[in-house]
C-alpha cells in the first residue's frame, strides 16, 4: 500500500470507527431521574418558554443560543473538490464544528442545504436566526457567496461570516503586517501581486487596502490574466480592482514586486519569477494542497524571502483556524449584531502582536522546535498556541463594543479572560492570582541551573513579564552562547559564575564561605571546605538569598533532590516553629486546584509529623487566598479499619484539630468518599466535608503522594506546579526532573510570592544598592 492509499484508508477508518462522524450532542443538565426529565421537558419546560415569550432576550438566559453557531453550506465549493453537493460536504462541516469546539468551546450544528439558488438559500438561512447565536457560511462558490453574505448581513441581527472569504484575509493580513516589518517595508508603498480572484482573494485585497495598501499598487490576476481596464469579462467584484495597464502575464507582473499573494493553483510560480521580485520579497503561496511554489524552491531562489504557505509542514502556516473560533467567541460574548470591519481588523492586529511575545514551551514541543521566536520563519502564531483564545477574542469583543454593534457590554476584562481560559477546560484561576501578585512586587530570583536552555527561556519570560528579576548562575560564556544560538534575549539579566576569579566574585565567595563556616563549624565543616563549597552554584545561590543579595532560589533541574535540599537546610534553615520541612504539589485540575503533600521529603511520617505537614500546607493555601479543606487520605473511612496505618492518619487528624479547631479537616477517609457528597451525606453526615469538596489532600506517606501526583499529571491530564518546599525561612524551591519552560516559569511565580510573604525588602531598592548588579546590568547592555 502506497502512502496515498494508506492516508485514504486511515481517513475513512477515522470517520467510520465507533459512532460514525465526528460530533454528538451531550446534555448540559442532569437528566438521570424522572424529576430531571420533567424539568427538561414537559411540564417544567413551559416556564422558560413563557419567560422568553414575555421577554425575547431571555432566550440567551434559558437556552444554548448564545453559544451556538450554525456551520452552513450547500457544498458548491468544498475544499479543492469543487461542487460535490451538500451530503459529500458534510464531513467538512462536521470537522469545522470540531475546530469551533476544541479551540473556543463553541457548540455547532452543521447544516447542509440542498439549494443553489442564492435567493432561496438566503431565505432558508434567515429563517434559522431564532435558533443560532451566529452563522458561519462555508464552502459556497463565488460569485454567489458575495451576494449571499451581503444579503444576510443586512437582514440578520446575529454575527455572520463567510470564513472562506474573511478567514484567509484576516490571517494573511496579520502575517503580512509582521513580514513587512521584518523586511522594513511600508504597506502603503509596496507593490503587491495577487494570483487568484475568487472569494478569498477579493476579501484579502479589501482587507489589505483597509490596512493601508494602495489599489493602484495591486495587480490582480485571474485565469485569463491581469485584471485591467481593457477587460470586458469582469464581474462586479473584479471590477473593483481594475487598474490601467496593458495586458501582461503573471511572469511579467511579478518583476520588481514586493509581495506575492497566491490563492489560485499549485505550481504556477517559478524560481525565476521569485528571483525577479524586488529586494526582501514576501511570498504567500496559499494554494492547497500544493502551493504556487514550494517552500524549498522559493527559499532557494531568494535567501532574503519571507515565505508563507497553507501547509502545516512548513514555517508560517496561514491557517484559518487562527481566526474564526476566536472571532466568533468574541462576537458571541458581547452578542454582536454583526461581524464588521473593525472587529476583523482587531483580530488582525491581535494576531500580529501575539506573534512578537515569548512562545510557551508547549508550543515549541508541539511543533518539535527548540525556540520559536518572531522572525522570518515565525510571522504568525501557531494554531496550537493556547493563548490565542484569551488574546484574540477580547480584542474582537472590544472592537464590537467600540463600534456600536455589541448588545452586551463587558466591563471586567480580567474576569472575561478568566472565563475564556476556563472554557478551554484549564483552571488557571489560582495561577493567574499568583502571577498577578508576583507582578505587583517582583523579587530577585537566582537560577542555579542557568546552563540550560529551558531555564534561560523561563528567565527571559519572567523578566519580560515583569514577575521577577532573574540572576543566572553558571559559566558566563557558555550561557551567553546558548542564549545567542537559541534567540534568547538576556539583556538586563545579570550572569554570575561562582567559579570566576574576578575580584568581585572572589570577595563574595570568601564572604559567603566565612558565613557558611560560622554556621557549620561545629558540625564537621572546616574553613577551607566552606569557602570551596561556594564554587558550587546551589550553595552560592542559597547564600545569596541568606545574605539578602537575592530573594529566592530555584534549583534542582540538573542535580539530585537531596543535593538541593541539603544546602538550603544548612545555610537558610527551617522556620523556628517548624520541626520538619515538607514538599507540596499544586495540581491544576478541571475541578479546581488541589494541594497534595508530602510528595518529596518525608518518607513515613509519624502522626505528629503528619499533623505538622497538614498545618504547613494549610498555612500555605491560606496565603494563596484559598480556604483549605483538608482530606487526610487512607484506605479506611473514619475508623473502619483498626490497622496501624489507618490509626496513624486518624491520630494525626486529632492532633490537627487540637492545634487548629477551626480548620476543616477530615480523616481517615478514602478519596472516593471525600469527593462524593452523596456518599458522605448518606453514610457520614457528621463529616466536615459534607458541605464541600476537599482541596488539600494529605497522604499517609511519600510513596502514595508521589504516585498520586504523577498519575494526576500523566493520566488525569492535570498541570502540576511544584514541588513547593514548605517550612524554610526563605524562598528556596526545587524543579522536578524534565520540567518544561512553563513549569519553571510557574515555579518562578511561586518563588516570588513565597519571597514576598517571607520578607519585606523591596527588590528594586535592593538592586539600586547592589554594586555588582549595576556592574553586570551595564555589561549586559553593552554586549
Amino acid at each position: 500500500m502506497n502512502k496515498e492509499e494508506l492516508r485514504r484508508q486511515q481517513a475513512l477508518e477515522y470517520h467510520a470507527k465507533g459512532r460514525p462522524g465526528k460530533i454528538e450532542v451531550i446534555p448540559t443538565k442532569e437528566a438521570k431521574t424522572q424529576r430531571d426529565l420533567s424539568l427538561a421537558y414537559s411540564p417544567g419546560v413551559a416556564v422558560p418558554c413563557m419567560e422568553i415569550f414575555n421577554n425575547p432576550e431571555d432566550v440567551y438566559k434559558y437556552t444554548a443560543k448564545g453559544n451556538l453557531v450554525a456551520v452552513i453550506s450547500n457544498g458548491t465549493a468544498v475544499l479543492g473538490l469543487g461542487d460535490i453537493g451538500p451530503e459529500a460536504g458534510k464531513p467538512v462541516m462536521e470537522g469545522k464544528g470540531v475546530l469551533f469546539k476544541i479551540f473556543a468551546d463553541i457548540d455547532v450544528f452543521d447544516i447542509e442545504i440542498n439549494e443553489k439558488d442564492p435567493e432561496k438559500f438566503v431565505e432558508i438561512v434567515k429563517a434559522l436566526e431564532p435558533t443560532f447565536g451566529g452563522i458561519n457560511l462555508e464552502d459556497i462558490k463565488a460569485p454567489e457567496c458575495f451576494y449571499i453574505e451581503k444579503r444576510l448581513k443586512e437582514e440578520m441581527k446575529i454575527p455572520l461570516m463567510h470564513d472562506d472569504q474573511h478567514g484567509t484575509a484576516i490571517i494573511s493580513a496579520a502575517a503580512l503586517i509582521n513580514a513587512l516589518e521584518l523586511q522594513k517595508k511600508k504597506i502603503e508603498k509596496v507593490q503587491i501581486v495577487v494570483n487568484g480572484a475568487g472569494a478569498a482573494a477579493i476579501s484579502c485585497i479589501r482587507l489589505y487596502v483597509a490596512l493601508g495598501a494602495k489599489k493602484e499598487n495591486i495587480k490582480v490576476f485571474d485565469s485569463k490574466g491581469l485584471i485591467q481596464d481593457e477587460r470586458t469579462d469582469l464581474d462586479d467584484q473584479k471590477k473593483e480592482f481594475v487598474i490601467k495597464s496593458k495586458p501582461m502575464t503573471l511572469d511579467e507582473g511579478m518583476k520588481n514586486a514586493d509581495v506575492f499573494i497566491g490563492l489560485s493553483k499549485g505550481n504556477t510560480v517559478s524560481k525565476e519569477m521569485v528571483k525577479s521580485m524586488a529586494k526582501n520579497p514576501i511570498v504567500f503561496a496559499m494554494a492547497n494542497p500544493d502551493p504556487e511554489i514550494t517552500y524549498e524552491d522559493a527559499t532557494e531562489a531568494r535567501k532574503d524571502v519571507i515565505m508563507g504557505t497553507g501547509r502545516s509542514d512548513y514555517p508560517n502556516q496561514i491557517n484559518n483556524v487562527l481566526g474564526f473560533p476566536y472571532i466568533f467567541r468574541g462576537a458571541l460574548d458581547v452578542r454582536a449584531t454583526k461581524i464588521n470591519e473593525e472587529m476583523k481588523l482587531a483580530a488582525v492586529k491581535a494576531l500580529a502582536e501575539l506573534t512578537k511575545t515569548t512562545v510557551p514551551d508547549i508550543v515549541n514541543m508541539a511543533y518539535n522546535e527548540k525556540n520559536i521566536s518572531f522572525g522570518p520563519s515565525y510571522i504568525i502564531p501557531k494554531p496550537l498556541d493556547p493563548r490565542l483564545l484569551s488574546y484574540v477574542a477580547p480584542a474582537v469583543a472590544k472592537a464590537a463594543i467600540e463600534s456600536g454593534v455589541a448588545q452586551h457590554v463587558i466591563t471586567d476584562w480580567d474576569a472575561y479572560e478568566e472565563q475564556l481560559n476556563k472554557r478551554l477546560g484549564i483552571d488557571n484561576q489560582l495561577l493567574r492570582a499568583i502571577g498577578s501578585k508576583a507582578r505587583k512586587d517582583p523579587r530577585r530570583v537566582v537560577f542555579a541551573d542557568a546552563e540550560n536552555v529551558k531555564v534561560l527561556k523561563a528567565a527571559q519570560m519572567a523578566f519580560e513579564e515583569g514577575v521577577a528579576y532573574p540572576i543566572l548562575l553558571g559559566d558566563v560564556n557558555n550561557i551567553n552562547d546558548m542564549a545567542e544560538v537559541n534567540g534568547i534575549d538576556l539583556d538586563g539579566i545579570p550572569v554570575l559564575d561562582p567559579k570566576s576569579r574576578d575580584k568581585e566574585t572572589e570577595a563574595m565567595r570568601q564572604k559567603f564561605g566565612e558565613l557558611f563556616f560560622q554556621k557549620r563549624q561545629r558540625k564537621g565543616l572546616n574553613r577551607y571546605e566552606a569557602v570551596k563549597a561556594m564554587k558550587e552554584r546551589t550553595h552560592f545561590g542559597c547564600m545569596m538569598v541568606e545574605t539578602g543579595e537575592a530573594d529566592a532560589l530555584i534549583s534542582g533541574l540538573s542535580r539530585k533532590y537531596s543535593d538541593t535540599i541539603r544546602p538550603a537546610l544548612q545555610i537558610i534553615g527551617k522556620d523556628e516553629d517548624v520541626c520538619k520541612i515538607a514538599g507540596m504539589y499544586i495540581m491544576l485540575t478541571k475541578r479546581g486546584p488541589l494541594f497534595l503533600a508530602d510528595a518529596t521529603v518525608n518518607f513515613n511520617p509519624s502522626a505528629e509529623e503528619l499533623a505538622d505537614i497538614t498545618l504547613l500546607v494549610s498555612k500555605e493555601v491560606k496565603a494563596f487566598g484559598i480556604t483549605p479543606r483538608v482530606a487526610m487520605l487512607s484506605y479506611s473511612n473514619f475508623g473502619s479499619s483498626d490497622s496501624p496505618e489507618a490509626k496513624l492518619v486518624a491520630n494525626a487528624r486529632a492532633i490537627v484539630k487540637k492545634r487548629d479547631p477551626k480548620l476543616v479537616c477530615e480523616g481517615d477517609i478514602q478519596p472516593l468518599v471525600a469527593f462524593n457528597k452523596e456518599i458522605l451525606k448518606e453514610n457520614y453526615p457528621f463529616s466536615e466535608l459534607v458541605s464541600g469538596e476537599p482541596n488539600v489532600l494529605i497522604f499517609p506517606n511519600l510513596a502514595s503522594s508521589n504516585i498520586a501526583y504523577n498519575l494526576l499529571q500523566e493520566v488525569g491530564d492535570s498541570d502540576a506546579i511544584g514541588p513547593i518546599l514548605l517550612g524554610l525561612k526563605k524562598s528556596v524551591h526545587i524543579l522536578q526532573l524534565g520540567s518544561s519552560v512553563r513549569s519553571i516559569f510557574n515555579m518562578v511565580l511561586i518563588s516570588v510570592v513565597d519571597a514576598q510573604m517571607k520578607g519585606l525588602a523591596n527588590a528594586e531598592e535592593e538592586i539600586r544598592k547592589s554594586p555588582w548588579w549595576k556592574r553586570f546590568r551595564k555589561v549586559s547592555h553593552d554586549m
